[in-house]
């Protein structure tokens, strides 16, 4: 006898703690899947609470909501329409697990437990959950589903054991943070489990951003020959339907069906950061985000992600002037600002920096003009885009890149004051390379305007503060080129001097980029927030010691 199953993969963005409105969003894909006549729709890992809940899943009262909505979408599906297999924190036997469960025919008809919980980079999974034991199938309308989550497949025992437990298509719940290149090590790992158990895969992720971490969505299915037969629209809420056959109840077979394009290389990340920001303003319900726009790279493509974002309406931009500010920064500033349709203030700081300077003549008194008078000038620049954060209520962008929060080239309570760091995980190199690209391209559901948005002078003159006269970056850094490799290295690769040596790069600009970046561990702690876009982005993937005396890098 024939079989056949309509499997929906429904990729959606809730909202941490928002459970009535993730649950709608639930209510929503299901109707849309009961149009095209699905059977069960499949759902990302924690749809039900958002994805990571953190210490907030600990709650009794947020338990019991989840439990509460679960079953009365449970109660919905006695209607006869698709079933759901929705991710969900779940309390079983006094101990709070990360789940699956299958609501079908008016109950909850099946749960499965996360087996393998990650404990590494931005994952805390052991602090909050359970582990739950190696699983069995679920039976479903004649088929026999290995449901497994997000880190379940990236070790060889949970499908293992699904397989020799007679599952014949493997489902996967995952909430897996976008990193540049991520999208290749998913599928080499949902590969090698198809290769390994020889059964047809699910993978089905969440879109959109939570804090820190971003989610590309791009939810896909292997077939057991491991060809890719369907893949969602990476950044965007999707609900893909899939139709599936099989002779006796195994072996089944997916239709070839929409394989949607999926960004890569600079478009991703531009991506990412425009998805991370959104998200944070709009789910955080700032009516705008309020920017200093000096003229420099930075801040106009942190500007222009902006604008595309929220658009141009929803950006304000100020141009700080000081004396050291030359024609050519107010030049660019004023055509950025033109370019990208927004905003743009100019507020002298001039008179804040002679108030300061008579404030602090006593003080001061027999001590030469140093780094203090530049860092007030920043600090000035702090103060008036927070006043008008107060005044307006919107959130202030911070534009520094991580090179800058690397090795502390940045100001505390001047250029790091902010809700949000849409660079903080962006190399210098990277924020010339995606430049390019937006001037370049315009994807068609971003909100800012086509063509150049950042003047072709902003991004081929050299990099400067404008503190102090003729300064430039390179009078304290290293050019970026080497200083970003060897961050790159130090950082993502935790690689040693020596290491770095055998590469060619000079030893004692290694160790003295090191000694920056140690050096710059307590400004960093009091960084915004700001999307993860590499493998190691500062903040809960790399916590060092700000007390610290280990010896010079070896």
């Amino acid at each position: 006898m024939s079989e056949s199953l309509a499997i929906a993969l429904a990729q959606i963005n809730p909202v941490v703690g928002d459970i009535d409105g993730n649950a709608e969003l639930v209510r929503a894909a299901r109707r849309e899947a009961a149009d095209g006549g699905a059977d069960l729709v499949v759902f990302g890992e924690l749809a039900m609470s958002g994805y990571p809940p953190e210490d907030l899943v600990l709650k009794p009262a947020f338990q019991e909501r989840v439990e509460a909505c679960l079953a009365g979408l449970a109660a919905e599906t006695a209607d006869g329409g698709p079933a759901l297999l929705v991710g969900a924190p779940w309390r079983q036997d006094a101990r709070l697990h990360n789940a699956a469960l299958l609501l079908d025919g008016g109950e909850i008809a099946a749960v499965r437990l996360k087996h393998e919980l990650p404990n590494y980079g931005v994952f805390d999974e052991k602090r909050v959950f359970t582990s739950g034991p190696l699983p069995g199938p679920v039976s479903f309308r004649g088929a026999r589903l290995g449901v497994m989550m997000c880190e379940d497949m990236w070790i060889p025992d949970v499908a293992e054991c699904l397989k020799e437990s007679g599952a014949g298509i493997l489902v996967v719940l995952n909430g897996s943070p976008f990193e540049s290149d991520k999208l290749d090590e998913r599928l080499n790992h949902a590969v090698a489990r198809v290769r390994e158990s020889g059964l047809p895969l699910i993978y089905v992720n969440l879109v959109g951003g939570q804090d820190e971490v971003v989610f590309d969505g791009a939810s896909f299915v292997l077939g057991a020959d491991c060809a890719l037969l369907a893949e969602a629209a990476s950044w965007r809420p999707r609900v893909l339907l899939t139709r599936w056959r099989s002779a006796s109840g195994e072996n089944w077979i997916c239709e070839p069906a929409t394989i949607e394009p999926r960004p890569e290389g600079q478009e991703a990340v531009y991506r990412a950061m425009v998805t991370g920001l959104r998200d944070y303003v709009d789910k955080n319900r700032f009516p705008g985000v309020v920017l200093g726009l000096s003229g420099g790279i930075d801040s106009a493509l942190t500007a222009a992600v902006a604008v595309d974002a929220l658009g141009a309406a929803r950006v304000r931009c100020v141009m700080m002037p000081s004396p050291h500010t030359s024609d050519e920064s107010l030049e660019d500033a004023a055509a950025i600002a033109k370019l990208l349709q927004t905003t743009l203030d100019t507020i002298p700081i001039e008179p804040a920096m002679e108030a300061f300077g008579t404030m602090l003549a006593g003080v001061f008194t027999g001590h030469e003009a140093d780094v203090t008078e530049e860092n007030i000038q920043a600090r000035a620049r702090g103060l008036v885009l927070m006043a008008i954060s107060n005044k307006l209520g919107h959130m202030v962008l911070t534009t520094g890149n991580k090179s800058e929060m690397a090795v502390g080239y940045a100001t505390l309570y001047g250029d790091m004051s902010g809700g949000y760091s849409v660079l903080k995980d962006v190399y210098k190199t990277a924020v010339f390379a995606l430049a390019r690209w937006r001037n370049q391209a315009r994807p068609e559901d971003f909100l800012g305007p086509a063509g150049r948005v950042i003047p072709e002078r902003v991004v081929t003159k050299p990099p400067s503060a404008e503190l102090r006269p003729d300064q430039t970056d390179q009078d304290t850094l290293p050019p970026y080129e080497d200083l970003d490799a060897i961050l790159g290295a130090l950082i993502e690769g935790e690689r040693s001097v020596a290491d770095l040596e055998a590469d060619g790069f000079d030893a004692q600009v290694v160790r003295k980029v090191w000694h920056m970046v140690d050096r710059a561990e307590y400004k960093r702690r009091q960084a915004p927030p700001g999307v993860k876009i590499t493998r190691r982005a500062f903040g809960r993937d790399r916590r060092y010691p700000i007390t610290n005396r280990f010896p010079d890098l070896v």
